[in-house]
């Protein structure tokens, strides 16, 4: 069992809980790892096709990287390969996933929910990139996201004074999907999970890697010519006949994921 998450399965869906409340849901690099096996097996799973990431209790999504652990001597820095959370390097992750930002999303934080698909927030919920306020930066590719998630002035008044950025205006920047009162965050998560779960898994994974990808061509032209393996699978795949075939019918489409 995981001792630094809690990780629940309902369906199609894998709800990941960040359990450090004690830290503000602060990650040390043994938190990161645990994190990379359960988003590696959500991945390699067929059965699971939408993920959700949030963080126990109000006070906290995650505080970014456990700075007290790491001055403590708790050990040497170690960098799990598919980054923070298991997840600011994971760029192959085909599956949508949602963040459901229930408090302080600081730093690594931040770039945790900044490399989720989806961003929802509390109303409590706050954002930044304060590194350079202690001499670091954002490491974690929120150097790189947010500029490419938000007008560039706007991500570099953040980038550049490390400053605090509501839910609210979250939302009015972009990088924010919706915000919903604290004890409706779940629920909202779930809500956007089951629309995903409305289309054809195969359909959902080659949109988020066409988009994705689709944003290193130099035009949209080139982007368009651009091999997507995931485009591929989903043209040759029985949800290709089936949604047209549910359509004719007027019946919802039994979606295989194959």
């Amino acid at each position: 069992m995981p001792e630094f998450c809690k990780v629940v399965r309902d369906g199609r869906i894998l709800t990941v809980t960040i359990a450090r409340p004690d830290v503000m849901n602060a990650l040390h690099p043994p938190a990161n790892f645990e994190l990379e096996k359960v988003f590696d097996d959500f991945s390699a799973d067929p059965d699971l096709w939408v993920a959700i990431v949030t963080g126990e209790g109000e006070r906290a999504f995650c505080a970014g990287n456990d700075l007290k652990y790491q001055a403590s001597g708790g050990g040497r820095l170690e960098l799990a390969p598919k980054g923070f959370g298991g997840l600011t390097a994971r760029y192959d992750l085909v599956k949508p996933v949602i963040a459901a930002v229930n408090g302080v999303a600081m730093g690594g934080g931040f770039e945790i929910a900044l490399a989720c698909d989806l961003i929802l927030a509390a109303e409590s919920a706050v954002f930044a990139l304060p590194e350079p306020r202690v001499g670091l930066a954002a490491l974690a590719g929120g150097m790189h996201r947010l500029p490419r998630q938000i007008p560039l002035k706007h991500a570099m008044g953040m980038l550049l004074t490390g400053r605090r950025v509501s839910a609210r205006e979250g939302f009015a920047l972009g990088f924010v999907n919706e915000v919903v009162p604290q004890g409706e965050l779940m629920a909202a998560a779930q809500r956007w999970a089951a629309e995903i779960l409305a289309c054809a898994p195969l359909s959902v994974r080659a949109s988020k890697q066409c988009a994705l990808q689709g944003l290193g061509a130099g035009s949209v032209e080139e982007a368009m010519r651009g091999r997507y393996d995931q485009l591929a699978a989903m043209l040759r795949s029985e949800d290709f006949v089936e949604g047209p075939r549910a359509f004719a019918q007027k019946r919802k489409p039994a979606w295989k994921g194959r």
